[in-house]
C-alpha cells in the first residue's frame, strides 16, 4: 500500500511538473501584449465582418451618440458616433488597417534599406562608410515629424506617399545599429577564415554577417512598430497623413478636438487604442531583447 501510494504521489508530481512548465513559460512570456496585438490585427483583417457600418458613411441625425455604457448610448453603436454620425467602432476597425499597414510597410522599406546600407558600410569601411554615415547624420539631424511632413508635402498626401516618406526617414536608425554590429563581428576569427578561404564579399555579407545581426535587427524592428504608429498618427493628426474620409486614428483624434467636453469619446477612444497598441509592441520588443540578447538572457 505504501509503495502504491508512493507511485501515485510520484505520478501526480510528474503530472504537475508537466503542467507547471507550460504555465511557467506562459507567465514568463508577453501574453497580454500578444493578446492586444492579436486583437487589433484580427480587427483590422476582419473589419468588414466585425461591423456592419461603413467607416465613411455619414448620418447627421445620429451624430455624437455616446458609447453604450453611457446614458443615451446604444448597442447598435457600441463606441458611439462622431460629429458626422459615423460609427466609431467601424472607423476604429478600419483605422487599425491604416496604422498597421503604414507601420509594417514602412518597416519593410526602411528596414531593408537601412540594413543593406549598414551591412555595406560596416563591411567596406573607408569612403563608402563615410558617405553612408554622413547621409544618416543628416537624416537624423532633422526632427523626424518635420522631415516627414516636408516629404509628404512635396510628394503629396496618400497612403503610398506616406509610407515612402516615413521609410526615407527611419532607414538611418537601422543603418547605424547594423553598422555597429557588423564592425564588432568583423573582428571575429570566422570572418578572417572566410576571407582566407576565398569567400566573396557577397557571401560573407549574406551568409556570415546578416545572420549574426538578425537578433538585434528583430528587436529594433519590434520596438519601432510602436514608434511608427505614433508617427503615422501624428502626421494624420496634423493633416499630413492619409487624406479624409479614409479613417486613420490620428485624424479621428483630431476630429474630436472641438468636442472634447460634449463628446469626449470621439478623441479618447482612438487615443486609447493608439496607447494600448504602442505599449503592447514596446513590451513585446523588450521581451524579445531580454530573450535574444546573450548579455541579458536569464540562465
Amino acid at each position: 500500500m505504501a509503495a502504491a501510494g508512493s507511485i501515485k504521489r510520484t505520478a501526480l508530481s510528474l503530472g504537475a511538473g508537466r503542467l507547471a512548465r507550460p504555465l511557467a513559460a506562459l507567465r514568463s512570456g508577453p501574453v497580454i501584449p500578444v493578446i492586444i496585438i492579436g486583437f487589433f490585427v484580427m480587427v483590422a483583417i476582419l473589419a468588414p465582418l466585425v461591423t456592419p457600418y461603413s467607416p465613411t458613411k455619414t448620418s447627421l441625425p445620429e451624430k455624437n451618440i455616446p458609447p453604450f455604457w453611457q446614458e443615451g448610448g446604444t448597442l447598435s453603436h457600441p463606441l458611439g458616433t462622431d460629429p458626422l454620425g459615423r460609427d466609431l467602432w467601424a472607423r476604429l476597425a478600419y483605422g487599425a488597417r491604416i496604422s498597421l499597414v503604414v507601420a509594417l510597410s514602412t518597416l519593410a522599406l526602411g528596414g531593408i534599406l537601412g540594413t543593406a546600407l549598414g551591412l555595406v558600410s560596416g563591411y567596406y569601411r573607408g569612403p563608402v562608410d563615410a558617405i553612408i554615415m554622413r547621409a544618416s547624420d543628416i537624416t537624423i539631424a532633422f526632427p523626424i515629424i518635420l522631415f516627414a511632413i516636408l516629404l509628404v508635402v512635396i510628394v503629396g498626401p496618400g497612403l503610398i506617399n506616406l509610407i515612402v516618406a516615413v521609410g526615407m526617414v527611419i532607414w538611418a536608425r537601422y543603418a547605424r545599429v547594423v553598422r555597429g554590429e557588423v564592425m564588432s563581428i568583423m573582428t571575429q576569427d570566422f570572418i578572417a577564415r572566410a576571407k582566407v578561404s576565398g569567400a566573396s564579399d557577397f557571401r560573407i555579407i549574406t551568409r556570415h554577417l546578416l545572420p549574426n545581426v538578425f537578433n538585434s535587427l528583430l528587436v529594433l524592428l519590434t520596438l519601432q512598430v510602436g514608434f511608427l504608429i505614433i508617427l503615422e498618427s501624428s502626421l494624420s493628426f496634423l493633416g499630413a497623413g492619409v487624406p479624409p474620409p479614409t479613417p486613420a486614428w490620428g485624424s479621428m483624434v483630431a476630429s474630436g478636438r472641438d468636442y472634447i467636453v460634449t463628446a469626449w469619446w470621439v478623441s479618447a477612444i482612438p487615443g486609447i487604442a493608439i496607447m494600448l497598441l504602442v505599449i503592447a509592441f514596446n513590451m513585446l520588443g523588450d521581451w524579445l531583447r531580454d530573450r535574444l540578447d546573450p548579455k541579458l538572457r536569464q540562465v
